[in-house]
């Protein structure tokens, strides 16, 4: 078996795998959830235990639990889905923007969920206006970062000047494109910084 095709082939296997856990940790969930509600409002009220109350807060532990695995899950999906096309950092890029915005969304569900009615879908808006409002830098930066990596302006080994910083570029990742100065600095430049400015390419001396 050649290479390309072992690598699809283990491609093809984790992506498999992470859809799979996607489905057990759905159907745990359920379970769980169910299992909580017979306890807390029929088995134990039998023994005269009456913990009815806080069965929201087991509630929402479940389901901040399982839901960040349930979003980690989606996101593993996604990142060895890309991984056919795409190189690791710009499939971790997407991973890691999608694992934000699941989790934000996530909160504010959970928020909006707990206070019911027209009251949770006022909290849960507010609440996703808050993080977004919070992660609003971060996830700029990740988009940046996963254009970068998408249209490739340069690559890894490259001699650039970007955002003012001029040397070779060490590392695309998420966040910042790291870049090595002529000095032996190491320059962590904001991914957003660099789609908004120019960048310059040297060309590379012909030995």
């Amino acid at each position: 078996m050649s290479s390309d095709n072992l690598e699809k082939h283990s491609i093809a296997k984790e992506s498999s795998k992470a859809i799979v856990k996607v489905v057990v940790y759905i159907v745990l969930y359920v379970a769980v959830t169910m299992i909580i509600q017979y306890l807390f409002f029929s088995f134990l009220p039998q023994y005269g235990i009456n913990i009815t109350d806080y069965a929201v807060y087991a509630n929402i532990l479940i389901a901040l639990a399982f839901g960040y695995l349930i979003v980690s899950g989606i996101a593993n999906f996604i990142y060895w889905t890309l991984r056919v096309k795409y190189t690791h950092p710009t499939a971790a890029a997407v991973r890691n923007v999608i694992k934000i915005i699941g989790i934000g969304g996530l909160a504010a569900a959970i928020a909006g969920g707990v206070a019911g009615g027209a009251a949770g879908v006022a909290l849960g808006g507010f609440l996703g206006m808050v993080i977004g409002f919070a992660t609003q830098q971060v996830l700029g930066q990740a988009v940046a970062g996963l254009f970068v990596l998408i249209v490739r302006p340069f690559k890894i080994g490259d001699s650039v000047i970007v955002a003012g910083e001029e040397g070779i570029v060490e590392d695309v990742a998420t966040l910042f494109t790291t870049v090595i100065k002529s000095d032996g600095t190491r320059a962590l430049i904001p991914n957003n910084t660099v789609l908004s400015g120019k960048i310059y390419v040297k060309q590379q001396k012909q030995d």
